[in-house]
């Protein structure tokens, strides 16, 4: 039985699929830039302090992409949102291979970071309020597998084409999901349960935000914006500074990409394996011990010394942190009700891309200062941790609950 299998339902089936694509171009997106920046670096002479303001320009406007995306979803519907934040980021990143300039290209990454940090909440939102609850959680697992699938795909365009090509040629491949858009008009529907609760709609944003920090929900609101904040905030403080950190360990870009493209293809196993643990085990297990593992992880990374050490802690880094990224978008919708789970998720994530803005600067701040690879990833080893004690602690278990209504 395939992993698709999970999901009885043929209409459910193709839900996870269209939108696990639409995720796909996401990653894909994200992937590329982190492979672009080490290409520029050394075409433009940027300063490990500039590379870090490249990719934190993204994460800035994914920060405020995530809160509007979240607020207008619940209003507006999540297949709206989920469209219109794909071809928002699909057309930024096409101008973004007419920058000529930091500054612009700055700018542009920003634009595409709305559409970016918009489509995620949204997607995983529609995701799991369309399935029944046996099945949720290993379905927004799944869903974030295709994550796995738009890295690697974007490690495979920068091996094979930026250095042949270009970096420009790159960002116009990213341009092309503008034309998936149009097929998710047609492809996908709003959760029946949404579309029955039209007074939602005019439910303002201060009072889905009182909601959200009532004292019903309060301490689920902090646990879940301390785990988005240290999970995002290491992500993309490790995995956006993959390909630099391999070419300041004397690698060429080349050989950098070939590797990080095998540290990529570990992503898959923690996701799958991830998403068996998820309905067997239960969201708090699955997260607490793939972010624990995913500490190790990075301990061991900065600490490797040699080229197989190097590549086999980086493959156990892909594979615990984004085993916890899946348990970390199924586990989130689960936690507030329909009329502010989607506002609740969307600045979960919001308050996530912060760490996700201060992350590639500080480290590029830190290597522009000489602080080793070691000392760095030894900030990573202990933000995880508390992200994972900020879920044993606080967390509930929600594994075979229904959603609220």
């Amino acid at each position: 039985m395939s992993k698709l299998e999970v999901l009885q339902n043929p209409k459910q089936r193709k839900l996870l699929f269209s939108a696990g694509l639409s995720w796909m171009f996401d990653a894909m997106e994200v992937g590329m830039m982190s492979f672009i920046v080490a290409a520029l670096a050394k075409e433009w002479l940027l300063s490990p302090s500039e590379v870090g303001l490249v990719t934190s320009s993204t994460s800035i406007g994914m920060a405020v992409g995530a809160a509007l995306a979240g607020t207008l979803a619940d209003k507006y519907g999540r297949k709206a949102v989920l469209m219109w934040t794909l071809l928002i980021f699909s057309v930024a990143s096409g101008f973004s291979a007419l920058a000529t300039g930091y500054v612009f290209l700055c700018l542009i990454r920003f634009v595409a970071g709305i559409g970016l940090g918009g489509e995620l909440p949204v997607a995983s939102t529609l995701v799991s309020e369309s399935v029944p609850a046996k099945e949720r959680g290993r379905a927004v697992v799944l869903l974030e597998s295709f994550w796995a699938a738009g890295w690697i795909i974007s490690a495979l365009i920068s091996y094979f084409v930026i250095p042949q090509y270009g970096w420009r040629v790159a960002f116009l491949i990213g341009a092309l999901p503008a034309l998936y858009a149009l097929y998710l008009r047609r492809a996908i529907e709003d959760p029946p349960n949404f579309n029955k609760k039209s007074e939602l709609k005019k439910v303002s944003f201060r009072e889905k935000f009182k909601s959200v920090w009532s004292v019903e929900h309060r301490k689920t609101t902090l646990m879940l914006w301390i785990l988005w904040f240290t999970v995002v905030f290491s992500y993309y403080g490790m995995f956006l500074w993959l390909p630099s950190v391999m070419t300041a360990k004397g690698y060429e870009l080349v050989k950098s990409f070939q590797y990080v493209l095998i540290m990529t293809l570990a992503q898959l196993p923690g996701y799958f394996t991830a998403a068996y643990f998820i309905e067997k085990f239960g969201r708090k297990f699955v997260l607490v011990v793939y972010l624990v593992m995913t500490a190790v992880s990075a301990l061991w990374f900065g600490n490797a010394g040699s080229e197989v050490s190097l590549i086999l802690a980086g493959m156990s880094l892909s594979f615990f942190n984004l085993g916890a990224w899946g348990g970390m978008y199924a586990y989130t919708p689960e936690l507030y009700p329909l009329k502010a789970r989607s506002t609740g998720v969307g600045l979960s994530a919001s308050v996530g891309r912060v760490g996700g803005v201060i992350a590639p600067l500080l480290v590029g701040l830190l290597v522009q200062k000489g602080v080793p690879f070691s000392t760095i990833f030894t900030l990573f080893f202990v933000t995880v941790l508390i992200g994972a004690m900020a879920v044993l602690v606080l967390g509930k278990e929600t594994k075979g609950t229904e959603l609220a209504d």
